[in-house]
């Protein structure tokens, strides 16, 4: 299995001949160990509430790896009914679909008004970074890993500062998460495997990105 930065990971010999399990792995070079590592940054501990803004790929391995870490309630944000399914398979005990103010209005009364401990941000925009800090907890934390786009961050420090939010995040090493994940993929403890819905060949890429541009697919798998 090949990584970003050229290294290889042998696979087991089942792999090999199992495609589901190999869809599986193939997540541990991408978005498990990127929704882990948002996990880790916003702190997930055992019995924490958890809210996960957006629903690509790698919010909802993020659920995965909260439900993983113990988290007690894990609240997925997210509008596409396909993916906050796979997000209740993986964990997910409540889904907002809102967004903006009315999202973190939705998440504070789920919370009876407290906010989530941590909070994992998976897209990028200003909107989802200020939803980010406005449902954290006070005390809470943040782990980002949506590639920041746009003129800004969508961060008020003071308010941060005044809240007492920590921030987290930035390019996921997932290689280096892969001994810790790798044992509960293969025994079937955790299965990151839904987030592949659309298989294409060499000559299928370029609709393959055009699928997840159009939010038509979740995540693509080429095979050869």
């Amino acid at each position: 299995m090949p990584f970003a930065d050229g290294t290889l990971v042998q696979l087991p010999k089942e792999a090999a001949s199992d495609d589901h399990l190999l869809s599986a792995l193939l997540t541990l070079s991408d978005v498990l160990g990127t929704g882990h590592h948002a996990a880790l940054g916003a702190g997930v501990r055992p019995g924490a509430t958890v809210a996960v803004v957006g629903d690509g790929a790698v919010g909802l391995c993020a659920v995965l790896a909260a439900k993983r870490l113990g988290a007690e309630r894990i609240i997925a944000l997210g509008r596409h009914p396909v993916r906050t399914d796979i997000a209740r398979r993986f964990g997910a005990t409540d889904v907002v679909a809102e967004r903006g103010e009315a999202a973190v209005e939705a998440l504070r009364e789920l919370t009876r008004g407290q906010g989530a401990h941590a909070v994992v941000e998976a897209v990028g925009t200003e909107e989802s970074m200020r939803t980010a800090v406005e449902i954290a907890r006070d005390g809470g934390a943040i782990g980002f890993v949506g590639v920041p786009h746009g003129s800004g961050t969508g961060l008020d420090l003071g308010v941060m500062f005044d809240r007492n939010i920590a921030l987290r995040g930035g390019v996921a090493p997932v290689r280096a998460y892969i001994p810790q994940l790798l044992p509960d993929v293969l025994d079937g403890t955790i299965d990151p495997s839904p987030v592949f819905d659309l298989t294409v060949g060499l000559e299928g890429v370029p609709d393959g990105y055009k699928a997840m541009d159009e939010r038509t697919a979740l995540k693509v798998m080429v095979t050869t």
